[in-house]
């Protein structure tokens, strides 16, 4: 048995672990503004939960998923190039990003709204990349040629 661990390979697993810790500290923090309404000590901790955790996942993924990009690039590839599945995401991505620094301060404000849309986005990011071959695809057969007439 030959066991072969690739660089890319471990920084793929990294990526979606960073990516799986940030939306489930996401639930938790949405959870967690639900149960700080009627409580005085719970003020202000999915604030805490959301800058600690979430967006430092959003940013090590970011990280992490830039080295892929390269390496992707040094070998060859050019996810730029295979349809524009890869735009969709990296332009949902941004927004993400984005959403994610400045949510803490509307979580401890009391809204949600911002949260919200960070989990849509995770899920809409989500689809992008597991539905790439839906945007920009090339059809899968050749179109057949119409057969001359018959005499």
């Amino acid at each position: 048995m030959n066991f072969r661990i690739d660089a890319v390979d471990v920084l793929r697993w990294l990526h979606f672990l960073t990516l799986g810790a940030g939306l489930g500290a996401a639930v938790v923090a949405l959870l967690l503004s639900g149960f700080e309404e009627g409580k005085e000590e719970l003020q202000g901790l999915a604030a805490t939960v959301w800058s600690k955790v979430v967006t430092w996942s959003v940013r090590l993924s970011i990280v992490v998923g830039i080295v892929l990009l390269v390496l992707a690039l040094q070998g060859g590839r050019n996810p730029m190039k295979n349809g524009s599945y890869f735009h969709l995401k990296m332009l949902l991505v941004l927004i993400l990003a984005g959403l994610t620094e400045v949510t803490p301060k509307a979580l401890a404000a009391g809204r949600r709204g911002s949260a919200l849309l960070v989990l849509v986005l995770f899920l809409a990011t989500s689809f992008v990349v597991f539905n790439k071959t839906l945007f920009g695809a090339k059809p899968r057969f050749a179109p057949v040629a119409a057969a001359a007439p018959v005499k």
